[in-house]
């Protein structure tokens, strides 16, 4: 419970703290967009390793060589903990933005951030807004931002490795042209959601596979794009859930 409490009063401070930060931010954004994209990724980055930190995280990670360092990506994840944005997040090597609900927007403070840090939101109830989210994504790519996405559409609590992949999540890659990353993480809900409300130390395991170029793929497998990036995640999901800590 030290832990817990711990962590909301940092995360509490932190936002009270960065108030005046975003204000500056602000103002800088007007005269150079970029350079508050990039100020933004190293401060939550920053407070995101904090929180790690406190919550006695470990991560273990295996092929960052993987990311491609010169060109946005979209990153594809399986989803099972709240962490699984604490974790990545600092790891990412140039501006990216994840997709996110809807609801997030509305927290103070951290809704700013989040759009600072080209977070889009998903609004699940509405379809045409849903589209209007991905076009903004394919955007982003275009211009040079990541995306990283949760095609699960939620945290998978169930004793399955993850839930089916949405196959519209894909369309960011297929309309962009970017390569996808698919991105693997294991022992997340170990931090949390395994005993709430406690959170207890952790070792987590990222993997980053093999970029992969949707235009390389054969016609069955660009057609089944979400089937096949999630056998590759599945995979190495319950290869990595084998490996001794």
């Amino acid at each position: 419970m030290i832990r817990f409490i711990a962590t909301i009063l940092f995360i509490v401070i932190f936002l009270i703290v960065s108030i005046p930060i975003q204000l500056v931010l602000l103002i800088i954004k007007k005269f150079n967009p970029y350079a508050v994209k990039t100020a933004s990724l190293k401060i939550v980055g920053f407070a995101f390793n904090v929180v790690m930190l406190i919550c006695g995280v470990k991560t273990t990670v295996i092929g960052e060589e993987n990311v491609p360092k010169d060109k946005s990506v979209l990153y594809v994840g399986n989803h099972r903990s709240y962490f699984d944005i604490v974790v990545t997040y600092p790891r990412v090597p140039r501006p990216t933005g994840y997709i996110s609900k809807d609801v997030i927007k509305k927290i103070p403070i951290l809704g700013y951030w989040m759009m600072f840090l080209d977070c889009l939101f998903l609004d699940r109830s509405d379809i045409r807004k849903g589209l209007e989210m991905v076009l903004s994504a394919i955007d982003k790519v275009k211009n040079g931002i990541s995306i990283c996405i949760f095609p699960e559409g939620t945290r998978n609590s169930t004793d399955a490795p993850m839930l089916d992949f949405h196959k519209g999540s894909f369309k960011i890659a297929q309309k962009s042209g970017c390569p996808i990353v698919p991105m693997v993480i294991n022992h997340s809900r170990d931090i949390f959601e395994n005993h709430i409300p406690f959170i207890k130390p952790t070792h987590v395991v990222i993997e980053y596979c093999k970029p992969i170029a949707i235009s390389e793929l054969s016609k069955e497998d660009q057609r089944n794009i979400d089937g096949y990036v999630k056998k590759i995640i599945e995979d190495t999901y319950l290869k990595n859930e084998k490996l001794p800590l």
